[in-house]
């Protein structure tokens, strides 16, 4: 079934190199259940997602601690926008 025949029209957002919304193809999100302290995790888990074909990952960044886990999970070559 064409699903994009029947979307209603909205405006873009970007969220990384990923358009979001207009007539951009539906795209795949999900979020990590891990606790993103833990940065071993939370990477395996964003990992597992962008081979699964996932094409924008949230986090839960609640602390500093946290958001460092970021940039570990980039300095790892993780490209899918978080």
């Amino acid at each position: 079934m064409d699903y994009n025949s029947y979307r209603r029209k909205s405006r873009e957002i970007r969220v990384g190199g990923i358009g979001i919304g207009n007539n951009n193809p539906i795209s795949v999100q999900s979020m990590t259940n891990t606790d993103t302290k833990d940065k071993i995790a939370t990477f395996n888990q964003v990992k597992e997602l962008a081979c699964a074909g996932c094409d924008v990952v949230r986090l839960a960044i609640p602390d500093i601690k946290s958001a460092e886990t970021i940039a570990y999970i980039k300095d790892k070559g993780i490209n899918v926008p978080l």
